[in-house]
C-alpha cells in the first residue's frame, strides 16, 4: 500500500480521517463516562472497548463511555501516548488474506494513573453516574494462593491497603473504598464486572474481595455481599502486543496513532445477564447474555488459553518467536490438535449451541493466521498464574478419570527446562517474565537430577508430583530435554505413539 500523507489522531482531526478508516460513528463530546476500566491494556481496547464504541454507534446511547485507571507504574507510558490523541485509538484486524480493517474507538474518555491521586479514583468510581467497574487485571492480580484458592492476607500490599483504606494501591483497596463511599451516599452500588481469563472469574472477583473488606469491615462485606453483583464472563480475542510495524501499518493508512492495537478479526463475549446496576445491551452488538457461564468459560480456558501454552512453552524451546510460526512447526499442529482432542474434550461439558470439533478446528485455524504475530514472550509470560488455571484442571480430570495426559506431561517437562535453562535449544535466550521466576528457577534447577523438583513447587502444582502416573511420562520427557533430544523429536514420538494407540483401538 502505498504510504498516505498522515493525519495525527485526535478529536480535532476525525472529520479527516482517510476514507478507509471507519470513524467512532457517533459524537464524542456527547459521551458521559458509565464505566470504570481498570487494567487499560491491548485486550481491554480490542474487546470491551470495542464492543461498547460499536454499541454506542449503533443504539445512540452515550452514557457508556470508559474512564480507564492504572494500578502500576508502566501504565503510564498507554496513557501517555493517548492522553495526547484525545485517547483515541486505532483498531486494527488481521485477517488470514491479509485483509487489514481500521477503526477508530472514541470508547476510553480518560485515563487516570491511580498512585498520583487515588481519591480522584475513589471518587470516579463512587460516582453515580458510574454503573460498571470492570477488570482486566490477569490471572495474578486476584491475590489467590494456587494451592488453595484462598486469599492472600499477608501480602505486604494488602497489609499496607487495610491500615491505609483512603490511599490504597491494590484494586482491592480501590473497589472496597468506592464501595464504602456509595453506601454511606445512599447511591446504588456499580456491578463489578471481570473481563480476565479465569473461570467463574466472577464468582472469583466476589470472593476476592469480600476477603480484603473482611479483614477490616465486617459491615460494609456484609452490604457487597447483599447488593453487588459480579457477573461471570468468557472473553476471547486474540491480541498480540503492538509493535512499531503495526504502527508503521496504521501510518499506511494514513493515520499517526502512538498505540494503535492489533487483533483478529473474531471476538466473542459471554455474560452472565446478573447485573447490580443497569447495563448496555451489548448483545445488540454481538455480545450473547446467558444464565449460566461456566460450560462457556471451560471451553475456552482449557482449549484456548492451555493451548496457547502447549504452544508457547513446547515452542519456544524449538526456537519459535510466535504461535503462527510455532503452527507451522514439524509435528506442532498436530500436536495441539492432539491435545485437544484427547486430552481436553473428553473432560468437557456439553456447550449449548457449540460443536465442541468445530470449535477446535476454528482455533487450529485462528492460531495459523499468518498476520497476528502473537509472540511467545507474551504467551509464557506469568505462565505461574496461568498453568494452573487453564492447564492442570484438565491434567487432574484426566488422572481422576484414567485418560490421556501426554501432552500435558511434555509441556510442564518444556516449562522445567525454560524455568533452569532460560534458554531454547539452540542458545536462544528467552524472555522471562514472571512473579514467581526466580522459584521456578531455583526448582528446576535441579531438572536433570530429578525432575519432580520442578513439580515440588506446590504453589504452583498443587499435588500433582504425587501422581505417579504422571511423572513417569514428565520424568521421561523431561530426561529427554536434559539430554538434548531435539523438542520436535520428542513431539513426533509422541505423535507416533497416539498413532500406534489409536490403530490397537480401532
Amino acid at each position: 500500500m502505498q504510504t498516505l500523507k498522515c493525519v495525527p489522531l485526535g478529536r480535532a482531526q476525525l472529520q479527516q480521517l482517510p476514507t478507509h478508516v471507519s470513524a467512532p460513528g457517533y459524537d464524542i463530546d456527547e459521551v458521559s463516562t458509565g464505566i470504570v476500566h481498570i487494567g487499560v491494556g491491548g485486550f481491554h481496547r480490542s474487546h470491551e472497548a470495542m464492543y461498547v464504541n460499536h454499541y454506542m454507534a449503533k443504539t445512540g446511547d452515550l452514557r457508556w463511555g470508559i474512564c480507564g485507571v492504572g494500578l502500576r507504574e508502566n501504565d503510564r507510558l498507554m496513557k501517555s501516548a493517548l492522553e495526547g490523541q484525545d485517547y483515541l485509538y486505532t483498531l486494527v484486524e488481521k485477517h488470514a488474506n491479509g485483509k487489514v480493517k481500521a477503526n477508530v474507538i472514541g470508547a476510553l474518555r480518560d485515563f487516570l494513573i491511580a498512585q498520583d491521586n487515588p481519591a480522584l479514583v475513589i471518587d470516579r468510581m463512587a460516582d453515580e453516574k458510574t454503573k460498571i467497574v470492570s477488570l482486566t487485571i490477569t490471572e495474578g492480580g486476584y491475590n489467590i494462593d494456587p494451592s488453595s484458592g484462598n486469599f492472600v492476607v499477608d501480602n505486604p500490599d494488602i497489609v499496607k491497603d487495610i491500615a491505609r483504606p483512603k490511599s490504597p494501591t491494590t484494586v482491592f483497596g480501590f473497589l472496597a473504598a468506592a464501595l464504602k463511599k456509595r453506601r454511606e451516599a445512599g447511591i446504588k452500588p456499580f456491578t463489578v464486572m471481570s473481563c480476565d481469563n479465569i473461570q467463574h472469574n466472577g464468582d472469583m472477583a466476589k470472593k476476592m474481595l469480600l476477603s480484603f473488606i473482611r479483614l477490616s469491615d465486617v459491615v460494609l462485606a456484609e452490604w457487597v455481599e447483599q447488593h453487588v453483583d459480579f457477573p461471570n464472563s468468557m472473553v476471547d480475542r486474540i491480541t498480540p502486543a503492538t509493535t512499531d510495524a503495526d504502527r508503521d501499518i496504521v501510518a499506511e493508512l494514513g493515520l499517526t496513532d502512538n498505540w494503535p492495537v492489533v487483533c483478529e478479526p473474531f471476538h466473542q463475549w459471554i455474560i452472565e445477564d446478573k447485573f447490580s446496576n443497569v447495563r448496555p445491551d451489548w448483545a445488540s452488538v454481538g455480545a450473547q447474555f446467558v444464565t449460566d457461564v461456566a460450560p462457556y468459560e471451560k471451553l475456552k480456558l482449557r482449549m484456548l488459553n492451555a493451548g496457547h501454552s502447549v504452544l508457547g512453552l513446547v515452542g519456544a524451546l524449538a526456537g519459535f518467536d510466535s504461535i503462527h510460526s510455532a503452527m507451522d512447526g514439524r509435528g506442532m499442529r498436530e500436536l495441539l490438535s492432539v491435545f485437544m482432542t484427547k486430552e481436553v474434550v473428553p473432560q468437557l461439558d456439553a456447550v449449548k449451541g457449540i460443536d465442541v470439533l468445530a470449535y477446535r478446528d476454528e482455533l487450529l485455524s485462528r492460531f495459523s493466521n499468518p498476520f497476528i504475530k502473537d509472540s511467545l514472550a507474551r504467551i509464557c509470560s506469568q505462565s505461574s498464574a496461568k498453568i494452573p488455571v487453564f492447564l492442570l484442571p484438565t491434567v487432574f480430570d484426566n488422572l481422576n478419570n484414567e485418560g490421556a495426559v501426554s501432552v500435558a506431561a511434555l509441556t510442564l517437562a518444556c516449562w522445567c527446562y525454560y524455568s533452569d535453562k532460560q534458554m531454547s535449544q539452540s542458545k536462544k535466550a528467552l524472555q522471562i517474565d514472571d512473579v514467581l521466576a526466580d522459584e521456578l528457577h531455583q526448582a528446576a534447577s535441579d531438572g536433570a537430577a530429578d525432575p519432580t523438583m520442578f513439580l515440588a513447587l506446590k504453589t504452583v502444582f498443587g499435588d500433582l508430583a504425587a501422581h505417579k502416573s504422571f511423572t513417569e511420562e514428565y520424568v521421561k520427557f523431561t530426561q529427554d530435554l536434559y539430554s538434548e533430544v531435539p523438542v520436535l523429536d520428542i513431539v513426533e514420538r509422541l505423535l507416533n505413539a497416539e498413532t500406534q494407540r489409536t490403530l490397537v483401538m480401532v
